[in-house]
């Protein structure tokens, strides 16, 4: 593989079943004139060759690596029907403004994978290429699931619509927060952040993806006195409340165990780490189905392999698999906070989140179109270091359908919990009505936070302690994509 390859595919049965090692695109992954058909699954890889190794065979091999070949010719393809099993690169184009990284397009026949699998599904596709010795890195970009595999999925337990009617709450974003400090309270204590956030005006509080159940305080504490604070709350302002109980264990069998408890409570909802695994995930979504409870999930662990643009898998690719696999929230950045996220790449993870079809559109990463089909849509969460200063920027960025999460912007309010509370609420509030009046809220946002204020003194400390507060770094995520000079 360290030669430019001009070899096109052996169709001569005796050359191409000699024992020995051939290219693969001699082996027939590459197909640059294939008809890609409604049911192939279509991925994106993003791949950086070694020194000498033709981009075309680079594809080819990913193509090869990621279905049914292997080093050598094997005898073996013969008993399967060989062409339909073998992904077919399709497709090769340098990727603009990084000189030696290459997009390759390869289809997979619906055939290659299990119904209802994502762990089938990404043993494939993200399984040994990664480690491929001839590519310095890959990253899988994006990816297209057809309708027909789409429809072995049951999706999210809740999903978007049917969690606003439970909720009862309609007409602006859902507000919340992750309880502070992550790790360390008493049960006891932990319960009366809750207590005072959801009695402020939020929605939901949350648990923070390392609070399991430490020497500090034991899950079935914390589970006790947050219920306690709901309902509550519930009780004192008259609206539906939730806590999002982290489940996430070591074995499955206590998963379940801390479910059932969460439901004997009466919680709403529950919560699930990334890191659990998609075996996990998709079994914590049948559970949640069967019992009517929305599962959240924190996305812990993914910017490990989501981060960097050369190598990995890019979010929107997770949160295609989260949303098949089963999650009614899913964390999908802030774009304005502490968090990596481009702005515009974090819409398109909002787009898949959301969407009943979604639309190519290179400018936020996506380079297929997706149908949904009557796949249920997730409530996607803003989180990480935003404030109540920034509330116009976030609507305008994400609407209404997202939960708004403002954790330290809440528990660290000069004033107190709830004060930091009531600070996000009343703007929340002021801005969605202004945004109704038809106000350019991206522009005029800072004056109407500043307005609110003026009637409501924990919105005006918030304004004054975290108002000038931005995280301005480069994002390492962004979309790779050429403008076509225009005609005249």
């Amino acid at each position: 593989m360290t030669e430019t390859c001009n070899e096109g595919i052996i169709t001569d049965a005796k050359k191409r079943y000699s024992a020995g090692v051939l290219k693969y695109r001699q082996m027939g992954y590459w197909q640059p004139d294939y008809e890609i058909k409604e049911t192939d699954t279509l991925c994106l890889f993003r791949i950086t060759p070694q020194d000498g190794v033709d981009p075309v065979e680079a594809a080819a091999a990913v193509a090869g690596e990621s279905s049914t070949a292997t080093w050598t010719v094997v005898w073996t393809d013969r008993l399967t029907a060989c062409d339909s099993y073998r992904a077919k690169a399709y497709k090769v184009e340098p990727v603009p403004g990084r000189p030696g990284e290459y997009f390759a397009w390869v289809a997979y026949d619906l055939i290659l994978f299990e119904e209802g699998s994502i762990a089938n599904m990404t043993a494939s596709l993200i399984g040994n290429v990664f480690s491929f010795k001839p590519l310095k890195a890959a990253r899988l970009e994006d990816i297209r699931i057809p309708v027909a595999y789409v429809k072995t999925f049951k999706g999210p337990p809740t999903g978007l619509v049917v969690e606003r009617e439970r909720l009862d709450k309609f007409g602006r974003p859902l507000l919340g927060a992750t309880t502070k400090p992550k790790l360390g309270l008493s049960g006891r204590n932990y319960g009366r952040v809750v207590y005072e956030g959801l009695k402020g005006g939020l929605d939901f509080m949350k648990d923070d993806e390392n609070i399991n159940s430490q020497p500090f305080m034991h899950w079935r504490d914390r589970f006790l006195y947050v219920m306690d604070a709901v309902n509550k709350a519930s009780a004192a302002t008259g609206e539906v409340k939730g806590s999002y109980l982290n489940i996430t264990a070591g074995t499955m069998e206590e998963m379940y165990r801390r479910a059932d408890f969460a439901k004997e409570l009466g919680s709403v909802v529950v919560m699930v780490d990334l890191v659990i695994g998609w075996t996990a995930i998709q079994s914590m979504a049948e559970w949640c189905r069967a019992n009517d409870v929305i599962m959240h999930m924190h996305r812990a662990g993914h910017g490990t392999y989501t981060r960097q643009k050369n190598h990995g898998v890019s979010f929107r690719v997770i949160a295609k698999w989260l949303r098949l696999a089963g999650c009614d929230h899913l964390h999908t950045g802030t774009a304005v906070g502490k968090l990596e996220g481009d702005p515009m790449t974090v819409q398109g993870y909002y787009n898949v989140c959301r969407d009943s079809y979604t639309r190519t559109d290179l400018q936020r990463g996506l380079f297929f179109d997706q149908d949904w089909a009557d796949l249920k849509k997730v409530m996607p969460v803003a989180s990480g270091g935003i404030h109540a200063g920034q509330m116009h920027q976030l609507i305008d960025l994400f609407g209404d359908d997202v939960v708004l999460q403002f954790g330290g912007g809440t528990i660290g309010h000069p004033q107190g919990i709830q004060a930091g509370a009531v600070a996000n609420r009343v703007a929340l509030e002021s801005m969605v009505k202004a945004r109704n009046e038809g106000r350019n809220i991206l522009e005029e946002g800072p004056s109407i936070l500043k307005k609110a204020a003026e009637g409501c003194s924990p919105l005006k400390a918030a304004l004054d302690t975290w108002g000038e507060i931005s995280f301005n770094y480069a994002p390492t995520d962004t979309s790779d994509y050429a403008v076509s000079p225009t005609v005249a």
